[in-house]
């Protein structure tokens, strides 16, 4: 299709980086507004009316009267508006953390957690953000720090250029929490799943769309709480530089995702098989032939909505879809039409292995301690933005079947890298791709290599 024969809105930084890395269920990520410049073929998008929507946690008022209603070419046009060329291709890393009470080891409360946010807030100049009377979040920057629905503390990175300044973000951070934990007797725990409390034992934070989707999640899974609650992550943010660049790196991420995310046998991975399968899992569509920005939006569009953000209030939408905001079919909101911004916000509603924004994210990791952190984005950096070591994994991947893949991702958690592949062990297949993503940070010439260290000694 088209996609430059209508105006749309798009959002993107100042200095044309993409905004700071934005999370699951989180909505994170913020930037100005400005003019994109889409490939070649596609001509200038500019603001259509009198602006658009920013957004923000929680999502902004819809204050902006748009001209016309919006149209699958604008939703697709938004995705476009991601390309940019390989110079300014960035990272961007988010991690997740349990808090507990270092002499219970409990978990924290909603009431601790305020005070750790309002301390980083005061000690080392974060703004506060607010919902309703509630402090939920910080933002610094290019990077946030949000709260997922139990209390899992998040970072989300800034994008920027090498893993040395992601590392260092993550030092930086992991140093701050500390010394304003510290002080409150309050520790925090990386890890992938909490084994140790019951979901009665976790508090919800007061964030409406928190609510929404905790009364939603028994009825379309039996593991949607506890990975709501119990579960922690990391994750990788990646660019790409056109359509075709975007396929190419999304089937690498798809298919290698078990491999990744299974270096050990992980509680967190096993959730996610029967969390929500109308919003998970592996996505085949996007081998094939006919995949693109397109079909991507042709998937979103489907996945039942969890709200819509109107008058600073969340309304439950569960059950509609996307397609039938646009068509004003939502019963809950009767005559009210989608912007960009709830656009932009179902897309963070929607949880496969690897998710398709103005960005690439490979979410499929467990959280895990300091010292992996910094592992991830390596390995998916030394992979993805070498165009030697992603032709090797497409070349390596290619005739892998719909059902050897959704076997990976089902066997994996449980067998890890004994699992049986072909001719071999998942074993065999990791120990193969990790070479690629050391040659591939190698020709990088970042002296990067280094952090792939915790991943040999993974057994």
């Amino acid at each position: 299709m088209a996609v430059a024969s209508r105006l749309a809105v798009a959002r993107v930084s100042p200095d044309g980086a993409r905004p700071a890395a934005a999370a699951a269920a989180g909505g994170r990520g913020r930037s100005g507004l400005a003019a994109v410049r889409l490939p070649s073929t596609a001509g200038w998008v500019r603001r259509r009316g009198r602006g658009g929507a920013v957004a923000a946690s929680p999502p902004t008022e819809e204050a902006v009267q748009m001209t016309e209603p919006l149209t699958k070419e604008d939703l697709v046009a938004y995705l476009v508006s991601g390309c940019k060329p390989k110079e300014n291709w960035r990272i961007g890393t988010e991690h997740e953390k349990f808090g507990f009470e270092v002499d219970t080891l409990r978990p924290i409360k909603y009431d601790q957690i305020r005070d750790i946010l309002n301390g980083l807030a005061e000690r080392f100049d974060w703004d506060k953000i607010m919902e309703e009377n509630n402090v939920i979040g910080l933002k610094q920057g290019k990077q946030s720090i949000s709260l997922e629905p139990g209390g899992q503390f998040e970072l989300s990175g800034a994008p920027l250029e090498t893993l040395h300044q992601t590392c260092a973000e993550v030092n930086s951070h992991l140093y701050q929490v500390k010394a304003v934990g510290e002080e409150m007797g309050i520790g925090f725990l990386g890890l992938g799943f909490q084994p140790k409390w019951a979901l009665s034992d976790i508090p919800i934070m007061p964030k409406g769309r928190y609510e929404i989707m905790r009364n939603y999640m028994p009825k379309v899974g039996t593991l949607g709480l506890d990975m709501m609650f119990r579960t922690c992550t990391v994750q990788v943010n990646l660019d790409f530089s056109s359509e075709q660049d975007m396929i190419r790196k999304f089937r690498a991420g798809l298919a290698l995702q078990p491999v990744v995310i299974n270096t050990v046998t992980l509680i967190c991975s096993h959730i996610w098989t029967d969390t929500d399968n109308n919003r998970a899992g592996m996505l085949p569509f996007v081998f094939d032939d006919s995949f693109g920005f397109e079909q991507y939006v042709d998937y979103a569009l489907e996945v039942p909505m969890y709200f819509v953000y109107r008058n600073k209030k969340y309304i439950d939408c569960t059950g509609m879809s996307f397609r039938d905001f646009m068509q004003g079919k939502l019963p809950q909101a009767p005559g009210e039409l989608p912007t960009l911004n709830d656009w932009e916000n179902h897309l963070t509603t929607i949880f496969p292995e690897v998710r398709l924004k103005r960005y690439l994210e490979m979410r499929g990791a467990d959280g895990g301690p300091w010292r992996r952190l910094c592992a991830l984005p390596a390995f998916w950096v030394g992979l993805l933005y070498d165009e030697e070591s992603l032709q090797s994994i497409l070349d390596m991947t290619f005739d892998w079947t719909k059902e050897e893949r959704e076997m990976l991702r089902r066997k994996v958690p449980s067998t890890g890298l004994k699992t049986p592949f072909r001719d071999g062990y998942v074993r065999d297949l990791a120990e193969e791709v990790l070479k690629l993503a050391k040659n591939g940070l190698e020709r990088r010439g970042y002296k990067e290599v280094g952090f792939l260290r915790e991943v040999d000694e993974v057994e």
